[in-house]
């Protein structure tokens, strides 16, 4: 069976490669990790832009990350249609880039915020939701300070319009995002970034493992449109 290639770019600062990589194994992938400096990807089905403190967010959040040797490729496969994820800091560093519109400022709150946070799937037809119920509500973890999503009104009406907003925030708002957007697809439908920790999240011996259906998800559309 043919196996999902990731991806797995790594920053100075990111600390949720390695979560990935286990997930990935569990869930019929294999991978290949992408240095910063390097400039090529490595014929992946998916590039995953992980969590962490790219550069330490100095300047501001993914501002950075957004200037390194990987990026212009990332930027040159997601134009060209393939798929990536960023997750957490991925999402800040995609928003920078400008392959997501909008952007993640401080939490309402000021605090970082840690914890287990009910999401719901807005959208179940892209290639990181479809093995997830439509409004199906899944427990998946949250841990930032700058989560608030923002978009200008123009911005966001297209966003619903174009039925862009992937996920949300349910029962409680843990940042203040517009909507409460936790995660967001681009007009194509194949770059996703998404606040929530689907890794952390993706097997039994954590508390929840409904985070494994976007890694599902990713491995399902691959293999349907391989």
């Amino acid at each position: 069976m043919k196996k999902t290639k990731y991806n797995i770019i790594i920053f100075p600062g990111s600390n949720c490669d390695k979560d990935i990589q286990h997930v990935v194994n569990l869930y019929n992938g294999e991978y290949e990790l992408i240095w910063h400096k390097d400039r090529h990807l490595k014929n992946p089905d998916v590039v995953v832009i992980p969590g962490g403190f790219s550069y330490g967010d100095y300047l501001r959040c993914g501002a950075l990350a957004n200037f390194s040797n990987i990026m212009p490729s990332i930027i040159e496969y997601a134009n060209a249609g393939g798929l990536v994820i960023g997750i957490c800091n991925g999402f800040q560093i995609l928003t920078e880039a400008r392959l997501l519109p909008g952007t993640l400022i401080k939490n309402k709150s000021l605090k970082f915020v840690c914890q287990h946070q009910s999401i719901k799937v807005i959208n179940n037809s892209t290639p990181f939701s479809c093995d997830y119920e439509e409004n199906e509500i899944i427990d998946i973890p949250i841990a930032h300070k700058d989560g608030f999503y923002f978009i200008e009104e123009k911005g966001l009406n297209e966003l619903i319009q174009n039925n862009q907003i992937v996920f949300t925030y349910e029962q409680s708002n843990p940042n203040g995002s517009l909507l409460n957007i936790a995660g967001i697809i681009n007009s194509k439908g194949n770059v996703l970034g998404m606040m929530p920790h689907p890794e952390r999240a993706a097997e039994s011996v954590l508390q929840s493992e409904r985070g494994a259906g976007v890694f599902k998800s990713i491995d399902k559309w691959v293999k349907q449109h391989s």
